[in-house]
This record gives C-alpha cells, sequence and structure tokens, in this order.
C-alpha cells in the first residue's frame, strides 16, 4: 500500500510509471474512506439511535431534569432563578476543565471505534445458549402448547423478563468485578474518575467490557429461552432499535444522572427499588462505607435483595471520588496498560512452580 506522499510524488514520473500506481491511489483514498464511514456511523448509532444507551434524546431529557430539578431546589429556597446561574450549576467549570473529564472524553471516541468489536468477541452467542435452554426444558419436561393469551400479554411479560434478567445480569457482573482481585484490576478504571458526568460512563477498560458483554448475553438468553418455552412459541419484547423498552425509558428518565453532581436521591420505598443518581455516587464514593455497595443499574431490588444497599441521604453527602495521589491516573498507561500488568500478577501465584507437579516422594527420588 502507497503512502500519501508516494502518491503525490507520482504526478512527476512518466505517464507508464504513474499508471501502475493508480490503483493503489485510489484504495489508499478508499480506505481512508472506509474508516472515516466507520466512525461517523458509529457515532451516528451512538447519538441517533433512540434505543441507545447515549442517545442525544436521552441526553436532552436529562439536561431537561437537572435544569427543572435546579430551579425547584432554588426555589424552595427562596432565590432567584436566573439562567445563567442555572448554566452554571449545570455545567461546572472545575467538571468541565478537569483532567478527569477530558480523559472521560477519549473514552468516548476510544469506545466508539472499540464497541462493535469487543461485543464481537463475545464468545457466547445470545442465539445459540437461549435455543440450548428450550431444547433442555423440551428434554426434561416436555414440549408446551403455545399459549392462549394475546400476543401483548405474551411480548408483555417477556419485555418484562428481559429487563429483569439485564438488571440481574448487571448486578452480577459489577459484584464480580468488585469481588475478584483480577477482575477489579480492569473495573477500577471506571472508578478513577475523579469527577461525574455522563460520558463517564465510556471509562471502561476493554476487558470489562468483554466480560460484561458475555455475563449480559448469558442472562438474557437465560431469560429468553425461559419465556418461550414457558409460552410455548417465540415471543418478542418490546424494543428500541434492539433495546429493551423498559430499559430505554430508565435511560431517558435519570439514568444519565447517576454519573453526575446532580444529587436527586430516592428513599423509602422507592429507595429499595430504584436506583437513584444519588444511589450511584455513593457507589464512586472514596470512603470505605461506601465500597462494594449500590452494584444495580436501574433497579435496586437485587442490591436489597442480597443485603448490598446503601440508601443515601435527603441532602448532599461530602464525596470524594477516585484515588487521589495516582501519578498515572487519566493516562493510556495508567489506565488501559497497567491493568493489564497488574490483573497478570493477581494470575502468577496461581501458576506452578518449576518441579512443584512432581510428587514430593518422586523429587526425593530424583
Amino acid at each position: 500500500m502507497m503512502t500519501e506522499r508516494e502518491c503525490r510524488l507520482t504526478q512527476s514520473l512518466p505517464f507508464a510509471k504513474t499508471l501502475g500506481r493508480l490503483r493503489s491511489c485510489q484504495e489508499l483514498a478508499l480506505d481512508f474512506s472506509a474508516g472515516i464511514a466507520f466512525f461517523f456511523g458509529q457515532l451516528s448509532r451512538l447519538l441517533f439511535s433512540l434505543g441507545s444507551h447515549f442517545s442525544a434524546t436521552s441526553l436532552l431529557a436529562a439536561l431537561l431534569v437537572s435544569t427543572l430539578f435546579l430551579i425547584y431546589q432554588r426555589h424552595k429556597r427562596g432565590r432567584r432563578i436566573r439562567l445563567r446561574t442555572i448554566a452554571r450549576a449545570l455545567f461546572p467549570r472545575r467538571i468541565m476543565y478537569s483532567r478527569s473529564n477530558q480523559a472521560d472524553i477519549f473514552y468516548l471516541f476510544f469506545n466508539v471505534f472499540m464497541f462493535s468489536v469487543v461485543f464481537g468477541w463475545a464468545i457466547l452467542s445470545y442465539q445459540f445458549v437461549s435455543n440450548g435452554i428450550i431444547a433442555g426444558l423440551v428434554a426434561l419436561f416436555g414440549p408446551v402448547k403455545p399459549s392462549a393469551l394475546s400476543p401483548t400479554v405474551t411480548r408483555s411479560v417477556i419485555t418484562v423478563m428481559l429487563f429483569l434478567a439485564y438488571e440481574l445480569g448487571y448486578w452480577f457482573n459489577h459484584w464480580l468485578n468488585h469481588k475478584v482481585p483480577f477482575l477489579w484490576e480492569f473495573h477500577k478504571v471506571h472508578h478513577t474518575a475523579e469527577v461525574l458526568t455522563p460520558l463517564t460512563n465510556f471509562r471502561v477498560h476493554p476487558v470489562y467490557s468483554w466480560i460484561f458483554a458475555n455475563i449480559l448475553a448469558f442472562s438474557a438468553a437465560a431469560a429468553n429461552g425461559l419465556g418461550n418455552y414457558m409460552f410455548g412459541e417465540t415471543a418478542y419484547q418490546y424494543a428500541l432499535s434492539d433495546t429493551n423498552i423498559i430499559l430505554v425509558l430508565f435511560i431517558h428518565a435519570y439514568v444519565h444522572l447517576q454519573h453526575s453532581h446532580m444529587w436527586i436521591s430516592f428513599r423509602g420505598v422507592l429507595g429499595r427499588i430504584f436506583v437513584s443518581p444519588a444511589h450511584h455516587q455513593l457507589h464512586h464514593s472514596a470512603n470505605p462505607i461506601h465500597f462494594n455497595k449500590n452494584f444495580g443499574s436501574c433497579l435496586a431490588l437485587w442490591d436489597w435483595m442480597f443485603g448490598t444497599l446503601c440508601i443515601p441521604a435527603k441532602e448532599r453527602e461530602p464525596l470524594v471520588f477516585g484515588f487521589p495521589g495516582r501519578p498515572n491516573a487519566h493516562t493510556v498507561k495508567g489506565e488501559l496498560v497497567e491493568p493489564l500488568i497488574n490483573a497478570a500478577g493477581h494470575l502468577k501465584p496461581l501458576l506452578p512452580r518449576r518441579g512443584a507437579l512432581a510428587p514430593v516422594s518422586e523429587r526425593e527420588q530424583a
């Protein structure tokens, strides 16, 4: 493949030599265009697909909720409501210009490319696992006649089942990555954020994304297989751009604000059912009393059930995020390379030592 410089130099060569290189120059241009098309295709799906976890509509919804919340807070305290004051509160300079937020912007573009590649690596096939579960249930309990329920009912039930399966898979993956030292090295990247914005959602190591994708594939496939066997026929969830409609509603309601400085707290019964923005901010807290709490995505039910729930206070709690004093924080070396090295260090004690495989008696005889 020719470089751009070589392509330009062909203009000074005789026509016979230039002709032979023309196709290579065209291929170079085509490859470059393909890269641009791929990037903007990914960016378009990210921002303009209603089912995207980072859609423009969900970001606008988060902005609207934040604005109304700030207006309500100022009105309740008897303060004047000014557009400039609200704008400064929504986008404080200490957050916008922090190194942590700049690193999150890098992660956004990094994952725009990596997202499809990482999910393409998933070992578990959603359809394969789902079909396997149906086949196993048929073998154990026999086939089931198609349900007499209306398609609306079956679709509604399978939609709820898949949403709950997503939440359980999310909780289990999150819990596992905090409890297993090898996995924590990769998930810790997300917790190095010193300020929280919706972009912080992209601050994840590729290895973590790969593990997350496979766990979610299994949990969703298990629910889908069980639901389809239960109804005796294929039932499809209600979805937008292949994303569960219930999850889309949560994303548009307040999920973006979980990574933000907006202290919106759910308490009482609501605090035991839903993960408010304040719930997740406690999860990011550097205070040891908040460690290993609030692993859920939208629902706090699994945290409540498994004893990992921490309900936030009504008023903002003083919190510090990240790991202060890390020299390589927010760098490629510190957050993409070092986790691989540190994770390998956890595996080293598990490897057999030289000569350790032979029984003691045999080593003594030698």
